[in-house]
Order: structure tokens, then C-alpha cells, then sequence
């Protein structure tokens, strides 16, 4: 049964003509309240996750659910189809269990709070914002275990309550949740800016149904919907055809041996409704790297990527949902059956922007953008320091962002665009670590007309003796180039041990003990290249040697001959150009992903020095109870 909306007030809005003038200030307005959201989040909360790097999530709502601003899409719709419960004006819901709002939350370290925003009885708008927990218990520090077999080795899974019923505060809720984590401290400041920014935004509705009028506010929300559906109608008939385009990229590994793991969509266009279709995608996995993808969640990212490769100056909401249909087979690597591990799941979030661009830019190669950082590596760190204080990091990576079209993507950023790196201050003044190296690897970027950007180096010096723990991916495959760019660096991570020895670790691994002067190199992918790299210019690849950021040996990818200050040879750059386009042959797909699977696999211990992983066996048992 969906939950219960309690309005006192049985009036219905009235449908009211709103001027463009009122119109273009109340969608400021409320961009203007969703940035508000992200400045109180950051002035109080206590976790580098949050505070630092940005990882939350905002979001305003219409009365019906259906996001008008925000950024990861609207989980209330997910959350409204499994709440059993009554919802009424002073009642504020915090939740953080992916099966028990449908997927609107992808792991157990996001926790989120939804509020009703009343006025005079009737509800009339949401907000919500959700954000990444350092740590909510579970088997191991930072409550991501890459191993973990079920959800229930994941932390503590808080179903859909009320923290606020009424107005009165749920304290003995708040007190049971908090006991489970390492860092109660850091929860309870992150859950309090959850709230502060969910009622700073409500204030903000409360403030323009007051100067508009409530009709006025829910006509302007619906006029800011129907013009996205209408531009996103209108891009849809233009990118997506008729016929089946199908791509197919990967996850490396699960972290307990086995990979890669496929993912496969296949999309066309049915009247003005387009269809995405996973078929294909490989069973669920036994580790945690499956991803419980919420529909309306995809729906969203599909929006987001049409609207910023073909039209970027349109505000991107809800609208346009019933345009876009999402199939997802059951337990699938996307759509696990309860209660499979989820901890591990931004591997394949991520990965799903790179289906999305193989996708969309069939049709239209010169829109293309090849295979970037598609992911979020963590670091984990904990320990006792010599006073006996707990110590506990929870750190996001960056590395290359793809070539695109336009231009060269950048170095060492991050795949969502909000987010910050910690401050390496930060990290030596809360933690024993020192920070010996952070910068962008030269060469790691794929080499193209339009050069994918380099990864990151990041070089940590333990300063006491814990537990690290490393989740990363795309060091197995290739980040793909297109257009005759080639791919990225793939990622590895060296350990480098205080007694001189040197050891390669994994990129998903927990529980790897270091000592007191241990030197991890953390080094992140690169991302593809566009276009062909005998087209870049030779005076730009001269610069980018110069500033670090090509080598002499590297410049040779584009053809290019010049010396370590960065010189050009003309003649010998035109000379190997020549020579290299004679010797090529022509190659029909614009996709450059490296070597086949099985040639990774037999090459493997030679360039990565990790051991292949094996290929998946499923229990086709469990396999076919899903399908059925």
C-alpha cells in the first residue's frame, strides 16, 4: 500500500496562468534554495566526505514528488510506492535501506531525509537530500566491505521512519542508529545538515508561495516540467532512431577473484518514447559491486547526458519521465535480488555513463565522447594514533575525465562535477598521513585529437600502523578512446613497505595491513581519447611536455618529435606522421577499447602484475528463480 498524503485542506490547486517574468524568478528562486542546501550541508557537517568532497545530494520537488531542481534525480517517488504509512505536516522521514524504497538510495552509507512541505494544510512541494556516511557500522571500518556476501554485513539498514512525527523529535532513533557507527560523532553533524538544508529549502517554498501565491508556486512547477518534457521530446526525436544500437562495457572484477562483469544496453525509439533495455547484463554478483538501479534514477541520468552533450543551456528535472522506459532483467547485476550486497555499487554507477555515451553517439559519432573516469575509487584508513584516539578517513579519488568533442577533458577530476578533493592540508592536520605526491601522471591520458585527461599519482605516507582498504576499477580494462582516439592508462595502486620491500595490491581490496613509514601510490585511470592523435597540433603536444603533462616519449603517440623542453621537430614530426597513417588500416567501429577480454586476461600478470580474474560461474538456479 503507497503511503498516505494527510492534507486538512481538501482544496485543489488552481490551475493559473504564470507569467515569464514570474516564471524565470521562480526558477531561480528555487536554484538559488538548492545551492543554499549544499552551503548549509557543508557549514555543518563533520565528515571529509561531506564537508570536503561534496558527496550529497539535493533536491525540491513538486507536491507529486517529481524533482524541479537538483542533481541525482528524485528518490521520492521510489520512496512514496513502498512507505506504508501516513505522511502529514510536521513529519519528516529518514530512511537509508535500497530494497525498501526501490532502489532511491544505492547503499547503506547514504542516508537520507525527505520533508513535506505544507502551507495552509495542503502539501505543496518536497525536499530531500541524501549524503555518504563514513561509517554506519558493519564488518568492516567505512562499512563498504568488498566481500560482503548479503546487505545485512553492510551496516545498519534503516528502513523508511519517521525522525520527526508531528513536529516531535524521534531522539531514541536517533540514539539506537548513531550506537552502530565508529564515528557517531561525524553521523550525528551529518544528519543534522541533512535536515538544516531539507528546512532551509522548505523555508524558501514557504517564502515564494507567500509573495506568488500557492497557485501561482504549483503552476510555475508544472509549466518548469512540461518545458523540459517538451525539449527532451524534441532531442529524443532528434538522437535516438528507430533501429537497436546496443553497447557493452565492463566491470572489472568483484573483488573476490572474478570478472570482468558485463553490462549491456540496447536502445531505440518507439513513437516519441525511447527504449533502454539491459538485456544481456551479466547475473548479480556474490561480492558487493552490484548496483540496485532505480529506474526514475536512470531516467534521470539518460536526461542529464542528452541535455548536456546536445543542449546544456536546458534545466534538467522530472518532466520528462513517461518519455523514457527502463528494463531491467531481475537478478541482474543492476537489479539483484534481496539480500545481495549493494556496498560496492558506484563501480557500475559510474560505468553507466560510459554505456550511456557509447550509446547516444552512434548515430552521431562527431557527439561522442569516449570512456572517462567512471567511477569513485576510495581509500579507507583506520587505526589507533599513539594517544589511543580512533582515527578513520574515508577519501574519493579523481582521475581523467574523456576527450570530447570540444576539446581536451580535464586532468585529475572528478566523474560528478560538484565534487571537491579533500585538501591535502586537511588530510596531515586530522590524520597520520603525509602526502608526498599528488599530481597529474603524464601520458595516462588517452592520446586523440582531443586528449583524454591524465589520472592522479597520489603518493600517502602512513604515519601509524592500521588498516587500509582500496576499491577501484578499470584496471583490468580500458577506458576506451573514439573516433581513432586511444584509450587511457589503466589504474594500479603499489605498495611500497617501510622494510624496502615492494608489493602491487589490488584495486579492490580490504583488510591490507600497513605499518608505521608504508608508502602507498595510489595511482588513478586515465580518459580516452578523441578524434585522431595525428591531428592534434604539434605546438599544443610541445606545450603539454613542457608543462608535465605529455612526455617526449608519449608526444610520439601523436606523431609528434621534440626534445625535453618541448622543441619541435617539424620536419621529423611530419616525416612520422606520414609514415605512421601509411601503415594503418582502416578500422569501421569508432570505438577503440584495447584488446579482447581474453588477451587481457593472458596478459595480465605481465602488465599488471595482478593475477587475471577468473570468469564468473553463476548459480543458474538463482539465475532462472529471477528471470521467472
Amino acid at each position: 500500500m503507497p503511503a498516505q498524503i494527510i492534507e486538512t485542506n481538501d482544496a485543489p490547486f488552481e490551475a493559473v496562468d504564470v507569467d515569464p517574468v514570474t516564471l524565470d524568478i521562480i526558477e531561480n528562486a528555487l536554484r538559488n534554495a538548492r545551492i543554499e542546501m549544499d552551503a548549509t550541508l557543508v557549514r555543518t557537517a563533520m565528515s571529509p566526505g561531506i564537508r570536503e568532497q561534496g558527496d550529497a545530494f539535493p533536491l525540491i520537488a513538486d507536491r507529486s514528488g517529481k524533482m524541479v531542481v537538483g542533481q541525482f534525480g528524485s528518490f521520492i517517488d521510489g520512496f512514496l510506492k513502498g512507505y506504508n504509512d501516513e505522511i502529514e505536516d510536521g513529519d519528516m522521514i529518514f530512511l537509508s535501506d535500497p530494497y525498501s524504497c526501490d532502489g532511491a538510495v544505492s547503499h547503506n552509507n547514504d542516508w537520507l531525509v525527505l520533508l513535506p512541505v505544507f502551507r495552509n494544510g495542503r502539501l505543496v512541494a518536497w525536499t530531500a537530500m541524501f549524503g555518504h556516511q563514513s561509517d554506519i557500522g558493519g564488518k568492516v571500518a567505512g562499512s563498504i566491505p568488498i566481500d560482503s556476501r548479503s546487505v545485512f554485513e553492510e551496516g545498519v539498514r534503516i528502513p523508511p521512519v519517521k525522525i520527526y512525527r508531528k513536529g516531535e523529535y524521534n531522539e531514541d532513533l536517533v540514539k539506537l542508529v548513531l550506537h552502530q557507527s565508529r564515528k557517531p560523532d561525524w553521523c550525528a553533524a551529518d544528519l543534522n545538515a541533512l535536515i538544516a538544508s531539507c528546512r532551509v529549502a522548505a523555508r524558501r517554498v514557504d517564502e515564494m508561495c507567500a509573495r506568488f501565491g500557492e497557485d501561482v508556486f504549483a503552476s510555475a512547477t508544472d509549466r518548469l516540467l512540461e518545458r523540459n518534457h517538451r525539449a527532451m521530446k524534441a532531442l529524443i526525436e532528434q538522437s535516438v532512431g528507430v533501429e537497436p544500437v546496443s553497447f557493452t562495457d565492463y566491470l572489472c572484477d568483484d573483488g573476490v577473484g572474478n570478472g570482468p562483469y558485463k553490462i549491456n544496453c540496447t536502445m531505440w525509439r518507439e513513437g516519441e518514447k525511447v527504449i533502454l533495455d539491459f538485456e544481456g547484463t551479466d547475473p548479480q554478483a556474490p561480492s558487493s559491486i552490484n548496483f540496485l538501479l532505480n529506474e526514475n534514477m536512470f531516467k534521470m541520468f539518460f536526461g542529464i547526458y542528452m541535455i548536456m552533450v546536445f543542449d546544456p543551456q536546458i534545466l534538467f528535472n522530472d518532466g520528462f519521465y513517461d518519455l523514457v522506459e527502463v528494463r531491467i532483467p531481475e537478478g541482474s547485476l543492476l537489479k539483484p535480488q534481496y539480500p545481495a550486497a549493494l556496498a560496492g555499487r558506484t563501480h557500475a554507477l559510474g560505468r553507466i555513463f560510459d554505456i550511456l555515451g557509447g550509446l547516444l553517439g552512434q548515430r552521431a559519432p562527431e557527439f561522442l565522447c569516449a570512456a572517462g573516469f567512471s567511477s569513485s575509487p576510495h581509500l579507507m584508513y583506520s587505526g589507533f594514533d599513539k594517544s589511543g584516539e580512533w582515527f578513520q578517513l574515508f577519501q574519493i579519488g579523481f582521475g581523467g575525465i574523456p576527450g570530447k568533442p570540444f576539446g581536451d577533458g580535464p586532468d585529475g577530476h572528478s566523474l560528478w562535477p560538484g565534487f571537491t578533493n579533500i585538501p591535502n592540508e586537511f588530510l596531515e592536520r586530522y590524520f597520520p598521513m603525509r602526502i608526498e605526491r599528488y599530481e597529474a601522471l603524464a601520458d595516462t591520458g588517452g592520446a586523440g585529437q582531443h586528449r583524454g585527461g591524465n589520472g592522479i599519482h597520489m603518493t600517502y605516507r602512513f604515519l601509524e600502523p592500521g588498516i587500509i582498504a582500496i576499491h577501484d576499477d578499470r584496471w583490468f580494462t580500458y577506458p576506451w578512446g573514439v573516433n581513432g582516439g586511444e584509450p587511457g592508462s589503466r589504474a594500479r595502486k603499489v605498495l611500497e613497505r617501510a622494510d624496502g620491500t615492494t608489493e602491487i595490491v589490488g584495486n579492490k581490496q580490504d583488510g591490507i595491513e600497513i605499518c608505521e613509514g608504508d608508502l602507498l601510490h595510489f595511482i588513478t585511470w586515465g580518459g580516452g581519447g578523441w578524434g585522431d592523435p595525428l591531428e592534434r597540433d604539434p605546438e599544443l603536444v610541445g606545450l603539454e611536455i613542457r608543462q608535465g603533462l605529455v612526455t617526449v616519449n608519449g608526444a610520439r603517440e601523436y606523431g609528434v618529435i621534440a626534445d625535453e623542453k618541448g622543441v619541435i621537430d617539424a620536419s621529423g614530426t611530419a616525416k612520422m606522421r606520414e609514415e605512421i597513417r601509411a601503415a594503418r588500416s582502416d578500422s569501421e567501429s569508432p570505438f577503440n577499447t584495447g584488446p579482447d577480454i581474453e588477451t587481457l586476461r593472458e596478459r595480465c600478470e605481465d602488465e599488471t602484475g595482478l593475477p587475471p580474474p577468473k570468469q564468473p560461474v553463476w548459480d543458474h538456479h538463482l539465475t532462472a528463480e529471477a528471470a521467472e
